[in-house]
């Protein structure tokens, strides 16, 4: 009688989970200590972007950082949210440089910040005090000695045999442990370097800087400051003009003006002559209001808007009808020397395209340029002084720039067509140019649609080649800001920031940005709904 041995015990499947790689010490778990250097990192700049906002009174920074720091602890330090740990990067980049960027600007674009108003009210009141500045007649002269402290100037004064101490932010105050030299002046003060007298003189850069510090006598801006002319004697400078901060208002004492705070961010008197320095404030939609109701800028940017759609359309349809011919000449096998030709025709897209613009730029001058000597036979055209050259120049260059993208794209889309679909139309006796118009052109369209309407995007803010070419010119008469002929909005945009010099007005330039977003965002998307109807030709 045979016995049947027992079954054996079924064999567990349900291993311990495998701890990953960034939270082991051992083996190939090195990557945890790699983690913990890159979030050492990732906080450390944290704490210091968090001091910097703290320090500037930045509030919304401060928040939203603290609040980024915190996240990316958490997930990085605890076993769930595995997949945050590969989307967080992303998303802060996204924060960063997307959202706060867009955000800011919608802020920028409800105020008047711009020259004259780039501070605050404080900051308004202390620079038209400095801007009225007169020595005071019976001041002392006071022995000095220039303080530096990393990139920070200030200056020490005796008084009375006390050294007092201060920076353009920090009024005079007492320093204790100071120590006097020979010839008056202080030659040691606790927490800052005494700037030798014989870098005084022979630093010229230093000498300027000197010269224009002013130092507060106090808290109060009317008690005036100390300034120097040598560096080693300084006297009390009191303005013409003092503040009343309970009237919100500055009077001129030699004039008897009193200019008084308006809700524009001005200092306005009676007359309504107002003060240079202003501050920033909220005007809500007046920047807006300002694009279609203000004569002078509503003309402008009306004839700068027409010419960006002109500019935007034509540099999409004529690079792609002429990147289509050569793409269709040189998708024939009888052509020789196809590979050859085809490299030829797309330098232009592998040259710097900043480089073409400046390229043409000399080609067209009317004095040098060698467009008027070897096509116009040495005619004096003046491509860049007239509006309509420019503009036709400029759609030149920009032609010459794109084609031979659209040539590569377009020579891909060809070789990708169904050459069975081509021969059955001609069996049914359809010529080429009934094969172009209705299958070539319909399913080339299907391919490179989105690639139109992004190319209409990037040509709408193509800032670029108007820059380089011709810097937006030739100028507008009577512009109320430094426009031309062939500037688009973006170029404008940049023209009314003060980027490139004259009066800046950021919240104009702002509020313009966000209704050029608006147009090229709702352009693309009526543009991307409308392209799918020519997937019915497949």
């Amino acid at each position: 009688m045979t016995v049947d041995a027992p079954p054996a015990p079924p064999a567990t499947t349900d291993a311990p989970p495998r701890e990953s790689h960034a939270r082991r010490w051992r083996g190939p778990g090195w990557g945890f200590l790699v983690k913990l250097a890159l979030m050492a990192l990732v906080n450390a700049f944290g704490v210091m972007t968090l001091l910097s906002a703290f320090r500037a009174e930045s509030w919304v920074v401060f928040g939203g950082m603290l609040v980024l720091l915190l996240a990316a602890d958490i997930v990085y330090f605890t076993r769930r949210a595995l997949p945050l740990k590969y989307l967080v990067p992303g998303l802060v980049f996204l924060l960063v440089f997307q959202v706060f960027i867009f955000g800011y600007t919608a802020y920028i674009a409800f105020t008047n910040y711009g020259t004259g108003h780039a501070g605050t009210q404080e900051q308004a009141v202390e620079a038209a005090l400095i801007q009225g500045e007169r020595r005071v007649e019976d001041s002392p002269t006071y022995p000095l000695s220039v303080l530096q402290r990393g990139d920070q100037l200030g200056f020490a004064i005796v008084d009375d045999g006390d050294v007092l101490a201060g920076t353009v932010d920090e009024p005079l105050d007492e320093v204790r442990g100071a120590e006097i030299g020979q010839a008056g002046t202080p030659t040691e003060v606790p927490g800052w370097t005494v700037v030798p007298k014989a870098t005084v003189i022979t630093d010229a850069d230093l000498q300027a800087q000197i010269a224009a510090l002013r130092v507060p006598v106090s808290d109060d801006p009317n008690d005036g400051s100390i300034r120097t002319r040598d560096g080693s004697t300084g006297a009390v400078y009191e303005s013409t003009l003092v503040w009343d901060a309970a009237a919100q208002t500055i009077t001129d004492t030699a004039t008897g003006t009193v200019y008084t705070a308006s809700d524009s961010g001005s200092f306005v008197a009676e007359d309504g002559s107002t003060l240079p320095a202003g501050w920033y404030v909220n005007v809500g939609f007046d920047n807006f209001l300002r694009i279609f109701t203000d004569p002078a800028l509503a003309g402008t940017l009306l004839s700068v808007t027409v010419w960006t759609f002109v500019f935007a359309t034509l540099s999409v349809l004529l690079p792609f009808a002429l990147g289509l011919l050569l793409a269709l000449i040189y998708n024939d096998a009888r052509i020789k020397g196809r590979r050859f030709l085809r490299t030829l025709y797309i330098l232009p897209y592998a040259f710097p395209a900043f480089m073409s613009a400046l390229l043409f730029r000399g080609m067209f001058n009317a004095e040098f340029g060698v467009i008027n000597d070897l096509f116009f036979f040495g005619a004096n055209i003046n491509w860049l002084g007239d509006p309509w050259l420019a503009r036709a120049a400029v759609i030149w260059v920009n032609l010459w720039l794109t084609y031979p993208y659209y040539f590569l794209v377009c020579t891909g889309a060809l070789q990708a067509l169904p050459q069975d679909t081509l021969e059955a139309a001609s069996l049914d006796g359809a010529g080429r140019a009934r094969q172009l118009r209705s299958i070539i052109l319909p399913l080339v369209l299907v391919a490179t649609a989105p690639l139109l309407i992004s190319s209409f995007a990037f040509s709408f803010n193509n800032f670029t080649v108007i820059y380089m070419f011709n810097n937006g010119g030739p100028s507008i008469p009577g512009a109320p800001y430094a426009l031309g002929a062939t500037d688009i909005l973006i170029s404008a945009i940049y023209d009314i920031s003060g980027v490139s010099g004259g009066a800046a007005d950021y919240g104009l330039a702002s509020a313009l940005s966000i209704l050029v977003f608006a147009v090229v965002g709702g352009i693309s998307a009526i543009a991307f709904r409308q392209t799918r109807k020519l997937e019915e030709f497949q």
